[in-house]
């Protein structure tokens, strides 16, 4: 548990697998750097974030960037933004 919420190494993890944000601790999914990183790697890994990440933006841009399936988990307001 204690490397789950640790943010360097989850960083490191996620650097190399998106998908791996699932097993972070709800903290660190919750933060915009660590869950950005993911997406950067595997947009799909968006899925993983916690709800207040999900309607970030620019996360959700990058995360569709990479996966455009990663929409359907964006907040409501974000699938209606016109950008997005």
């Amino acid at each position: 548990d204690n490397l789950r919420a640790d943010k360097d190494f989850v960083l490191e993890v996620v650097r190399k697998s998106g998908r791996a944000l699932q097993y972070a601790s709800d903290k660190l999914r919750s933060d915009r750097e660590v869950v950005l990183e993911a997406v950067r790697g595997d947009g799909v890994s968006f899925q993983y974030a916690s709800d207040n990440v999900r309607g970030d933006k620019d996360v959700v841009l990058e995360a569709v960037r990479q996966h455009g399936f990663a929409l359907r988990f964006a907040s409501d307001n974000l699938r209606a933004d016109k950008e997005v």
